[in-house]
Parts: C-alpha cells; sequence; structure tokens
C-alpha cells in the first residue's frame, strides 16, 4: 500500500543511525577490534537495522513513490540511493560515508552496502515500486545515449574492457581486458552494459555475439578467453561495489540480453523493448559469472578443450542470478554439484549439454559463430525467443530472486569468511 509515510518511523531510523555512528566512532576500524568490541558494533548496526526494516515492511511502497515523485521519474540505482539519503536520513548511507567507504579495503569497510541492500531488497519486493524499479534499470545509460550516434556512423567504437563492432547485420561484441582474463570489475560491467545498450538500440544490427579476446597473459597467450568471473583482487581491494556491479550487473546489462532495451521506438505498441536474439562463444573457460552469463544466452558455442565453473562456495558469494537459472537448465543435482561442491564441467562431458548448445574443434569455432549468427537473425527467432524468456523466466519470479538477492549478497560481502578468502587471494597473487 501507498500513502505517507510516518513522521515517527522516520525519526526512529534517524536516532537509531545516530546512536550507530556514535558506537562505532568511539571504536578501532574493523580488522583492530577485539571480539567484544565486534559485538558492540554489531548489536548497535542491528538496532539500526531492526528500524530501518520496520519502516519499510509496512511503507516500501510510500518510500518509493516519495523518492520517484509518485513514480513520474525513473531513477536507476545510484540515484534512486542518493535521493533517499537526502529525504531519508539514517535510511542509507550518506554520500559521505560512501565516499569514505569506498575508499577502503573489504577488510576495513564498515558494511554500509548491507543498510544499501536492506532499502533495494524491500523496494524491489514491493508489488508496485519493484517492478517499475526493474523497468528503471532496463532503460538505456547516458553513456550509451551519448555514443550511440558515433557508433551508428562508424560501427565501431572502443571502450576500457569491451570492444564493440557492427559487421554486417551482426553486432561482435569482444571483451578484452587482457590483463585480468577478463575478470569482472565495476569499469566492465559499466562497458558491458553501454555496449548492450547500442547493441539493442543500433537499428542496423540485428543479432548480437558475446566473446572473449586474445590475452597477453604468459600461460594463454595469443588464446581467446571467455571469463575468469569476479576479479577477486578488486574485491579484496574493496573496489566491488554491490550497486555498481553485483546488482546493476544482473539488473542492467543482463537483463537487458533477456528482455530489451526500455525506450520509445516506432513498435513500442508491440512490444515496449528493443530485443535482439543473442549468442555466445566461449574460448578456453567460463568461470563463475562468465559461466553466469551463458545462461541467458539464445545459442551458445563451445570449444572443445573448453570448460565451465561457478566456484561460488569457494568464493563465498552468491553467484548471482546463476541459482535462478541453473536449476531450470541443469537439474537440481548438477546445480548443487557446480554451486555448493565447485563441479567443473569440461565442454565435452556429457552434462555440458546441459548448458551449451554446439561443442566444435577449437579451430572450428569461427566458422561455427557466423553459422549461428547467420541463423539467429531471423524475426521468428526473435519473436520465439520472447516467448520462451516469458515462460522460463517470468519476471514476477526474476524480481523475487532479486529482491533477495541484494540483501543476502551484501551479508556474504562483509562475511568474515568471504573477507579471509579474498585475503588469501590476494596475498597468493603478490607472492607469484
Amino acid at each position: 500500500m501507498s500513502g505517507s509515510v510516518p513522521a515517527s518511523a522516520v525519526r526512529a531510523v534517524a536516532e537509531a543511525a545516530a546512536r550507530t555512528e556514535r558506537v562505532v566512532a568511539a571504536l578501532p576500524r574493523p580488522p583492530a577490534r577485539v571480539p567484544e568490541q565486534r559485538e558492540r558494533a554489531t548489536a548497535a548496526k542491528n538496532e539500526a537495522r531492526g528500524a530501518r526494516l520496520a519502516l519499510l515492511r509496512g511503507h516500501a511502497q510510500a518510500v518509493y513513490d516519495r523518492l520517484t515523485d509518485g513514480r513520474s521519474v525513473h531513477l536507476r540505482l545510484p540515484e534512486l540511493l542518493a535521493v533517499a539519503a537526502e529525504n531519508f536520513p539514517g535510511l542509507v548511507p550518506s554520500a559521505d560515508q560512501m565516499k569514505e567507504e569506498l575508499a577502503r579495503p573489504q577488510a576495513s569497510k564498515e558494511g554500509h552496502e548491507i543498510d544499501q541492500g536492506i532499502l533495494l531488497g524491500a523496494l524491489l519486493r514491493d508489488p508496485v515500486a519493484g517492478p517499475h524499479l526493474m523497468d528503471s534499470m532496463l532503460r538505456p545509460t547516458d553513456r550509451a545515449l551519448r555514443l550511440l550516434p558515433e557508433f551508428r556512423r562508424t560501427g565501431v567504437l572502443q571502450l576500457d574492457s569491451v570492444l564493440l563492432e557492427r559487421r554486417g547485420t551482426a553486432a561482435h561484441l569482444t571483451m578484452c581486458r587482457d590483463d585480468c582474463l577478463n575478470a569482472e570489475d565495476n569499469q566492465q560491467v559499466d562497458d558491458m552494459e553501454t555496449a548492450v545498450d547500442l547493441a539493442l538500440l543500433d537499428p542496423g544490427v540485428h543479432v548480437c555475439l558475446l566473446r572473449g579476446g586474445e590475452m597477453t597473459h604468459p600461460r594463454y597467450r595469443g588464446r581467446r578467453v571467455f571469463s575468469a568471473g569476479i576479479n577477486l583482487k578488486s574485491l579484496h581491494a574493496g573496489q566491488i561495489s554491490l550497486v555498481d556491479f553485483l546488482l546493476r550487473r544482473e539488473l542492467g546489462y543482463i537483463h537487458k540480453i533477456v528482455r530489451g532495451v526500455l525506450v520509445e521506438h516506432e513498435a513500442s505498441w508491440q512490444s515496449p523493448t528493443i530485443e535482439k536474439p543473442w549468442v555466445a562463444a566461449v574460448d578456453t573457460f567460463a568461470i563463475g559469472g562468465g559461466c553466469q552469463l551463458l545462461m541467458v544466452f539464445d545459442r551458445v558455442l563451445a570449444a572443445a578443450d573448453s570448460y565451465l565453473s561457478l566456484p561460488a562456495a569457494q568464493e563465498g558469494i552468491v553467484p548471482g542470478a546463476g541459482n535462478f537459472r541453473l536449476g531450470r537448465l541443469a537439474g537440481g543435482r548438477i546445480s548443487r554439484q557446480v554451486v555448493l561442491w565447485g563441479r567443473r564441467i569440461r565442454a565435452t562431458e556429457p552434462d555440458a549439454g546441459l548448458l551449451l548448445d554446439e561443442v566444435v574443434e577449437p579451430q572450428e569455432l569461427d566458422a561455427a559463430v557466423d553459422v549461428a549468427l547467420e541463423r539467429m537473425d531471423s524475426p521468428a527467432v526473435l519473436t520465439n525467443r520472447r516467448m520462451l524468456n516469458l515462460a522460463e523466466e517470468p519476471p514476477e519470479a526474476f524480481r523475487a530472486y532479486m529482491a533477495e538477492f541484494a540483501l543476502q549478497q551484501a551479508l556474504r560481502l562483509y562475511s568474515e569468511d568471504v573477507i579471509g578468502k579474498v585475503g588469501r587471494f590476494a596475498r597468493a597473487g603478490r607472492a607469484r
């Protein structure tokens, strides 16, 4: 239900947040706290989070309506949180708090992103606010709209981590972070969403391909690599954001691959979004987030010497919407083997057929890509993939998953086991 937000609940949140800040300010930074000090900080934070949840349980829609002027404006996640910090003191961290927090390594942060996850989870869960927020995240980014005229003219755009090329009627998106084997970070998510927007908005593009570029890493020099998953070094350094990476990735470019980009166009009366078929080609490996990506593509090709893995339990975090999609594709048993046990699936294994459409020898992958792009460039493919996605991944089911994900992933980011694991990974990297 909408209506007004009770002033008493707003005041309770602000007062609880202020008390928490006073307690935390009197303590050492998180890594230096003794157990008793950690317990004191946790108790204070839990009190404030209880007040936030009490406000949001019955008034999430009213909060959202105030932030979006009665749903008359579409705010992306960062803008929504900024407006929330101004309108509801203590509900989410302030801009100054987040600036200070984001400058610290993960182990030294206070966990303010958990409070962002509380708000975003409540808004996504609301039956009115949630769909509006999902639609807001399907809109093209300002960056893409600025770059669209130049891309339509040249057909080429080189971003920091993605090369976008229009070849005939196909958009080729090549992930080119050769410094880290296409491991994902905030910059890569920004570049990918920009490239996906442009591929969808360009009327000269009918079908899209995602593939990894050639690497300069000594072990893989000259070979294409699809993706090494999340950049754990960036996570250790505190540079993987809940909002700009983990949530934007799922609600932004990956969801746009599934649903399309939401924009006014000449056929809006037929469909509010512009959609296109998507093909993925896997060279070498698709680990973690790379494996998650494959689950939304319409056709997935792979080299016979490649493999897939989703080592979520080993990393300690939730593998995006992988838990939501993997069971549908591969079944519950294999999902648990992959996610909980760390099973690696090689492209030539029989079970790989549940995730891959075609496996060819590495030297034949280019030709297989050409055939796939030609066959997928069809109006009938476009309509049928829309209906398949609607049946297989209903928007309401995806929204419910993301509402829970917003909080659970935030909690995982600040759990002791994750901080310990990424710390060991970073130390091992320095030792090498």
